[in-house]
């Protein structure tokens, strides 16, 4: 199981025993509470994760839900140098690639005979701002922007297979998510942190134009604004402290509370790899992770976290004692190509493992059943797609040819 000794001991910033006291089942701790759970010690850990199970399972008792998907890596050109980040590439370096319509559709239909219903396209953050090897090539595929691009694919998707595209481009205007969310009935972008100070140099943000927390907190806000089912989360281990954590999840909640359009809040780890600026950084241990997503669920009760099965290996199903109800997208055909050294655990596996935990797993589309509803103004194509990959529940329909 993942080490709960492996933490650093943490003096509480509020007697812990208090606040457990005051806990109500199903409503949101404050942030002061929060900030005390956030460094609660070992003694303490158990007792905030049983809060936080009893949360989970009185959201949405019995079930652990996953998407099965194809990871589509439009283009890994991207403007920004994060320092924890191996996908992105300048384009004369090894491995830069802009991936044809042909090469979308090819994987799209091989993931369509394996059950998948998600085509998660990741991309770099308007690289034809920086490169102008990207213009020549959007100008050779016949766009004039990599959103126009990604526009097009996912329409490509959508009229040409059963995938439902779930877009993650950066930072969006509010044109872009209203002509993105025309074909895609869920988009997302990481928060990672409200801490501007990993914008300074030498910090994990540093040359990174568009990891500025107010930009990205503007996309989130305007697809609130649209009612756009909406996935967003924190990076923790990338400088931030445990209260910057617990401030990351604030902002999303006080967003979620305006709009009500969060459907899922991931709590991702950062992971170390040998070639990246943050190297010899510490990764977050097993207790800052348990820690971390046990007060998301008690912030955020009737929300859908999610936690990262690869980036938790070997033990990763401990997540689910930290009150967690998703486990992300799972591919049974991609790598995760920005941790490409973590592969997706094997969908017996994962069953396995989350029935040993009591509860069932089960397959969701990009959009959890909860946010179907407000899709109904979108265009018929769309409509018709959702109305054809789910169950009666608002699940993803289960047939019989799929391959787990």
């Amino acid at each position: 199981m993942i080490s709960i000794s492996s933490a650093p001991v943490l003096e509480s910033a509020q007697d812990c025993g208090d606040i457990f006291a005051h806990i109500r089942t199903g409503i949101p701790i404050s942030r002061e509470a929060a900030l005390g759970l956030i460094r609660c010690t070992d003694d303490d850990l158990p007792a905030l994760l049983a809060a936080a199970r009893r949360a989970r399972d009185q959201f949405k008792p019995g079930m652990i839900t996953y998407s099965r998907k194809v990871f589509l890596p439009l283009t890994n050109l991207c403007r920004d140098y994060c320092g924890y980040c191996t996908f992105r590439r300048d384009p004369a370096q090894a491995g830069a690639h802009t991936m044809t319509p042909d090469e979308v559709l090819g994987i799209a239909r091989a993931g369509e005979k394996l059950g998948c219903t998600e085509a998660l396209f990741s991309l770099g953050d308007k690289p034809e701002l920086l490169f102008p090897e990207m213009r020549d090539t959007l100008r050779y595929l016949g766009y004039k922007s990599t959103l126009h691009y990604l526009e097009a694919m996912c329409e490509l998707i959508l009229r040409e297979t059963a995938l439902l595209p779930h877009p993650n481009p950066g930072l969006l205007s509010a044109e872009w998510i209203e002509r993105l969310c025309a074909f895609s009935p869920s988009m997302g972008l990481m928060l990672e942190t409200t801490n501007a100070r990993l914008l300074a140099p030498g910090a994990a943000h540093d040359n990174a134009p568009d990891k500025v927390p107010a930009k990205r907190l503007r996309t989130i806000e305007e697809a609130g604004k649209q009612r756009v089912p909406f996935t967003t989360g924190l990076l923790i281990g990338i400088g931030e402290t445990p209260e910057d954590r617990v401030e990351t999840l604030l902002a999303i909640r006080g967003l979620h509370q305006r709009y009500g359009h969060i459907q899922e809040v991931i709590v991702q780890n950062f992971r170390v790899k040998p070639t990246i600026p943050m190297a010899n950084a510490p990764e977050p241990a097993g207790g800052e992770m348990l820690r971390a997503v046990a007060v998301a669920r008690l912030l955020m009760p009737n929300v859908n976290i999610q936690a990262p099965p690869n980036l938790n290996a070997p033990y990763y199903e401990d997540l689910i004692d930290a009150g967690i109800n998703d486990w992300g997208g799972i591919s049974p055909l991609t790598p995760d190509y920005i941790n490409p050294e973590k592969p997706w655990p094997h969908l017996e596996q994962l069953r396995v493992r989350t029935e040993a935990k009591g509860l069932q797993l089960r397959q969701r589309l990009p959009v959890y059943p909860e946010f179907l509803s407000s899709l109904e103004a979108r265009p018929a194509l769309l409509k018709h797609r959702l109305e054809s990959a789910r169950d009666a529940a608002g699940f993803a329909l289960q047939k019989e040819s799929r391959v787990a």
